[in-house]
């Protein structure tokens, strides 16, 4: 099973903001679940090195042989082609190295000052339902967004969270959380991407998320210059929220 970013029509007018994939019922895990093992790797990690951990980690939980864990990274700069990647979404195909993945979604970029936090996650333990999972991710990163004074919005059709920039325009708006899953035997891998302070000119070199017409913002082009650690957590607590402890 695969969830990612949905391709927006680029003549399609910007959408209000909606609450119809609120997470109104709870992610929480099951009386007696242990804590979920909350992991932060220092310096880059190498993009395929991470897959191969994720996929691995997933197929111990789902045999009984590891506890659920959430992983922080950074990744150099590199682009990343969802299942639903479209090969003239690639502008310029020699500038970063291109990975095929097999999260849901389409084309993405990941490089330093963006803060990748993949789930490996049992939702036989929690709720077999994937679009819950999904506004439950939502709704994480809405909430940390706002610990830092930003409101963070979802869209009708789209997956990921935007932010309305009114000072650039009417319905100017720009996306600075992506979010690309996949699912095997109902555990979770891939994750959320959330830009802190990324080099934005990067994303120039992709359509990102099949996205025409909406550009990229971070928390640092929004104004609120914040170490990642700081970022994490707030990531952390406002999971524990949602998801239940960690350790």
């Amino acid at each position: 099973m695969r969830y990612g970013d949905i391709l927006q029509r680029p003549d399609r007018p910007v959408e209000k903001a909606t609450t119809s994939r609120t997470a109104s019922r709870s992610m929480l895990p099951g009386i007696g679940n242990p804590p979920v093992v909350w992991e932060a790797t220092e310096g880059l990690v190498s993009y395929p090195m991470a897959v191969e951990t994720m996929e691995a980690h997933a197929a111990a939980i789902a045999a009984g042989d590891a506890p659920e864990r959430v992983w922080l990274v950074e990744h150099p700069p590199l682009y990343t082609a969802g299942t639903s990647a479209r090969a003239d979404d690639l502008l310029v195909a020699d500038r970063f190295p291109v990975y095929a993945s097999g999260r849901g979604g389409q084309y993405t970029y990941h490089g330093p000052g963006q803060r990748i936090a993949y789930l490996m996650l049992d939702l036989t333990r929690r709720r077999q339902d994937l679009r819950l999972f999904v506004a439950t991710l939502e709704e994480w990163i809405i909430r940390t967004l706002a610990a830092f004074n930003i409101r963070g919005e979802r869209r009708d059709g789209r997956i990921g969270i935007w932010v309305a920039r009114p000072n650039k325009g009417d319905y100017v708006e720009n996306k600075i959380a992506a979010i690309g899953i996949r699912v095997r035997r109902w555990v979770t891998f891939h994750g959320i991407a959330l830009n802190v302070d990324p080099e934005l000119e990067h994303f120039s070199g992709i359509v990102p998320c099949g996205v025409r017409g909406s550009g990229v913002t971070s928390l640092a082009d929004l104004g609120q210059i914040v170490s990642m650690p700081e970022v994490d957590l707030v990531l952390r607590r406002e999971f524990e929220k949602l998801f239940g402890p960690t350790i």
